[in-house]
């Protein structure tokens, strides 16, 4: 079996391929196929899951290409997790939004609108030609905002695709860590879009536990909840997505991210030409023990830093900088073994492959699960994989509030995608106007302006 990763070039692929490499032989994996438009980075950071393939004792083989047909070609799962524009188009994104008095965050509001007008072209583009190449193959979709790409890429028909991401299965992993079981033996009622979710209940053996974990502050404070007041958990009753904390504490957010010397998209781009600086360095060297070390301090580092501003017990990025892997916090040491978006993605196809069933959160068509939303919604909500099939777990009717949240959203959602794919600019200033961010119709003009202007190189006139 071939897995193939678009955008393989990125930082982030060392720990998917590591992740691979520890299910290979429990999912059949033959071959893990790295693509990249950037032949570059490719190079580099190809060499360094080679390494990982290497000292694993070579159970696959690690290819590398630059073109996708041949990386598509044979391919039964497909993973694309790419950044078009690269770190400089972050910046963008996350400036442009600022100047504007809006949030900038790369995946919420504006920047995840900017993000979105140039990944689903480019993502659009692989699933046609995998369609020609592979019929039958299955995409997982994490490039961001990665349910707004997924809605994009159901709504023209590519029926197997299914979008993932790491913080829809939060609560379950912590939960699960608490309580010192199995992560599958649980069996949570996640309901939401993506970077936009609650956990409504977890059950274990059939009795709900989230009651007991949101009353205990102290397993509160090791979890991403710790960006959360204690009353605003207590009034809402469920667990929040880390990223609703854009919307509950916006006015914070958008200060604090302002009073920072550089933007998150700014700090990343600084760590990643480093890194790569580095590492080239160290594979002209031949010291590639040495390039994994690095490689991992790296990681230490930037997943330190996550949320910063929110995070209580978060270092600055400054002084991360003596952060490495041996004495990286215990939250975000727990994350990475979960195995990130990588996990979600091998879970699914560990299911598929094996017949075990195995639950998860997903983004996927709604299909009348939610009661509130339209069936060919992409919603992000629990899921059972097993014989074959992808299923949404029933939810039913949701509270006041998370439904007004999701509905005006998914509007926004629904307007970008058809932005996108009509080239219409009008269309786009409706779309940023319905987010609950922004609203005002004279800045939503004013910002797609200023991204149509700025990503023009990328998506071209409208």
């Amino acid at each position: 079996m071939k897995l193939t990763l678009i955008g393989g070039g990125g930082v982030r692929s060392p720990l998917f391929v590591g992740s691979t490499l520890r299910r290979a032989e429990r999912i059949g994996l033959r071959e893990i196929c790295l693509m990249d438009v950037d032949e570059s980075k490719l190079g580099l950071i190809g060499g360094l899951c080679q390494q990982l393939v290497q000292r694993a004792g070579e159970p696959v083989r690690l290819t590398q290409t630059a073109d996708p047909r041949k990386a598509l070609e044979g391919a039964r799962y497909v993973v694309t997790s790419i950044r078009v524009g690269a770190e400089p188009g972050r910046v963008l994104d996350e400036r442009i939004a600022l100047e504007n008095g809006v949030l900038g965050q790369e995946t919420t509001g504006p920047g995840g609108f900017a993000m979105a007008l140039r990944s689903i072209p480019a993502v659009v583009e692989y699933a046609r030609i995998l369609e020609e190449v592979s019929p039958g193959a299955w995409i997982f979709n994490f490039t961001n905002p990665a349910g707004l790409v997924t809605q994009a890429l159901r709504d023209l028909g590519f029926q197997r695709t299914i979008g993932i991401c790491d913080s829809a299965n939060g609560a379950q992993h912590a939960i699960a860590r608490w309580l010192g079981v199995d992560p599958q033996r649980l069996r949570p009622e996640v309901f939401g879009l993506n970077h936009l979710s609650w956990t409504r209940r977890v059950l274990l053996d059939g009795e709900d536990v989230l009651p007991q974990a949101l009353r205990d502050r102290e397993f509160l404070a090791t979890t991403r909840m710790n960006i959360f007041d204690p009353e605003l958990i207590e009034h809402i009753g469920m667990w929040l997505n880390e990223y609703l904390y854009y919307y509950y504490y916006a006015e914070h957010a958008l200060d604090s991210i302002r009073g920072e010397e550089r933007t998150r998209g700014e700090e990343v781009l600084k760590l990643n030409h480093r890194l790569l600086e580095q590492l080239h360095e160290l594979l002209q060297k031949d010291e590639p023990q040495k390039a994994l070390a690095l490689y991992e301090s790296y990681e230490a580092r930037r997943s330190s830093t996550y949320m910063h501003y929110a995070r209580p017990d978060a270092p600055t990025p400054e002084a991360a900088g003596e952060i490495s892997a041996a004495n990286l916090p215990s939250e975000a040491r727990e994350i990475e073994r979960q195995e990130g978006y990588a996990g979600v993605a091998l879970d699914i196809i560990e299911a598929l492959e094996t017949g075990k069933p195995v639950y998860t959160a997903l983004n996927v068509p709604n299909g009348g699960k939610i009661r509130c939303m339209r069936p060919d919604d992409v919603v992000e909500i629990s899921c059972v994989i097993e014989q074959g099939e992808v299923r949404p777990l029933p939810v039913g009717d949701i509270p006041e509030h998370q439904e007004l949240l999701m509905r005006a959203v998914k509007q926004y959602e629904r307007l970008t995608v058809e932005a996108v794919l009509r080239r219409s600019r009008e269309t786009a200033v409706w779309a940023l106007m319905a987010h609950p961010l922004v609203l005002s119709y004279s800045r939503a003009r004013r910002l797609v302006d200023q991204y149509l202007a700025a990503h023009a190189r990328y998506i071209g006139e409208w």
